[in-house]
């Protein structure tokens, strides 16, 4: 689904901002710093917070990074996981793209499994 050029933004120190839809029907947008692999995009963060609380409401989420004219869309089914080994998975992802989070023990990572993907020219395979 995604191209080399929209691999290698994934790649680069960039937030991105997660989109998800609140209770009243109203998006809510966070920045976040966002992880791909193998198809699935991740957030991680702490346990109850709005976002994950909308997404494991509605199921859905997209994540957007951007760097200039370059930018990508990742949308799909959402869930919330608790999981200690997918946590410790997403946080070495997370580690590796941006720098290591502080401790937290309240971590718990959004999966979104990419079924669609928006970006600038170049973005898609």
């Amino acid at each position: 689904m995604l191209s080399s050029a929209a691999l290698a933004l994934l790649s680069e120190r960039h937030l991105a901002v997660l989109s998800t839809v609140g209770r009243r029907g109203r998006v809510h947008a966070v920045p976040v710093g966002v992880t791909y692999r193998d198809g699935l995009a991740r957030v991680i963060g702490s346990r109850g917070t709005q976002k994950f609380v909308n997404a494991a409401r509605s199921g859905r989420a997209v994540v957007t990074t951007v760097d200039g004219a370059r930018w990508l869309s990742l949308e799909g089914p959402a869930r919330v996981v608790d999981d200690p080994a997918a946590v410790a998975e997403a946080v070495a992802l997370y580690a590796a793209r941006y720098r290591a989070p502080r401790a937290n023990p309240d971590r718990v990572v959004l999966e979104i499994t990419v079924e669609r993907v928006i970006g600038s020219s170049g973005m898609r395979a």
